[in-house]
């Protein structure tokens, strides 16, 4: 098997395996519990907060956990809304996850002027643009670190001064920069951020979201007063403490996996290039994670490209996982202007930390011909495009 959707999820880490059986075989206690079985899981959590808070340079009464990126947005997003009421106005850009997406549209509905800032053809965000959108009535601006599908970086530091020039709070989603690139959220100069533990392999099903001392926010999921009263429901332990583990070893792992990733990120987009005739790759040619690779294989379909990897053994994808089974074409490729036809061609492919040399050349091995042979029965005329 060949796997290059790491953006999508990650591996489980063997070490992130091991720690979470150890815990399940040993722990069980309640940590809202005042007897010391309770006691012992409580201060777990607190160490893995603290590791997690410790790969961003937050404190750790900074962090909280959820359940999920998605809700680390949501509650960013809508928590801080309801925290200021008379502020009415949301701000974020075309090419969001669908996780600040939709709940753009829910704010809508709620009768919230939201203004999406538009991105340039490499998907980079519209300063100018940003500045004529927030105001005074601006609750918060949400601007992704990183595009899930295209890789683009976004200046995020740029996003925070021009914000808070205007005293409106900022929140980005790095779910997919935490673990491949640094990140420090005093130098990002952001209010709120969002981080996964899939996506750092380590467990689904946790998330947490990094709250400025003193931002005000209030909380969405109501009930017992785990998490500070931020986040109510007894926590997923076992996750919580895996993602610690996971955010442990990207202390040691971030600077060698993100230099070898690029080197193969690279190698495979120059591979593609030179083997394969009219392609086209998306996102910033620099300012991106080298290791997500957005390609239109122009006359064909993603899917029928998808699936004949997949009969090798080779696993991609055609966008975001959250939006996987939808027929819609991808809005983060219409907003960098991609026609639908170029749209519907393109695959992402993302490299992980177990993936090697030998996939990379397995994947150009392959791709060229399945390519040629797809184009062969293909409907589409390659010579307009």
């Amino acid at each position: 098997m060949v796997y290059l959707d790491n953006n999508a999820t990650t591996p489980l880490d063997a070490a992130v395996a091991e720690t979470m059986a150890a815990f399940l075989r040993e722990h069980f206690g309640n940590p809202s519990s005042l007897y010391p079985i309770g006691r012992q899981v409580k201060e777990m959590i607190n160490t893995a907060r603290e590791s997690v808070a410790r790969s961003m340079g937050a404190g750790k009464a900074e962090i909280t956990f959820t359940g999920s990126g998605t809700e680390s947005d949501n509650q960013a997003i809508l928590g801080v809304c309801e925290a200021l009421p008379d502020k009415r106005e949301f701000v974020t850009s075309t090419v969001e996850h669908p996780a600040v997406q939709e709940t753009a549209a829910y704010l809508e509905k709620k009768g919230y002027a939201v203004k999406y800032v538009p991105v340039d053809a490499f998907g980079l965000l519209d300063l100018d643009a940003l500045r004529d959108a927030v105001t005074s009535r601006t609750a918060l601006v949400s601007i992704m670190h990183a595009n899930n599908e295209i890789g683009t970086i976004q200046p995020i530091e740029d996003v925070s001064r021009i914000a808070h020039d205007h005293g409106v709070l900022v929140h980005t989603d790095a779910v997919q920069t935490f673990g491949k690139i640094p990140l420090d959220v005093e130098a990002l100069g952001i209010d709120l951020l969002t981080v996964s533990a899939h996506k750092i392999y380590g467990p689904k099903g946790v998330g947490a979201l990094y709250v400025r001392k003193g931002t005000p926010i209030r909380p969405i999921i109501h009930g017992g007063h785990q998490e500070r009263g931020l986040r109510a429901g007894t926590e997923n332990t076992a996750g919580i403490v895996g993602f610690g583990e996971a955010a442990r070893l990207l202390r040691d792992r971030i600077g060698p996996d993100r230099e070898r990733l690029a080197a193969l990120g690279e190698r495979l987009r120059a591979g593609i290039q030179s083997r394969i005739p009219k392609v086209r790759m998306n996102g910033h040619p620099e300012r991106r994670i080298k290791s997500t690779l957005s390609v239109s294989f122009l006359g064909l379909e993603a899917e029928a490209v998808l699936l004949a990897l997949a009969t090798k053994g080779i696993y991609v994808s055609t966008g975001s996982a959250c939006s996987e089974d939808s027929d819609e074409v991808s809005h983060v490729l219409t907003a960098i202007g991609l026609r639908p036809e170029f749209a519907r061609s393109t695959v992402r492919m993302s490299l992980g930390r177990f993936n090697t040399d030998e996939d990379v050349e397995i994947v150009l091995g392959v791709l060229p011909e399945i390519v040629a042979k797809l184009r062969k029965i293909s409907a589409f005329d390659t010579e307009e495009w």
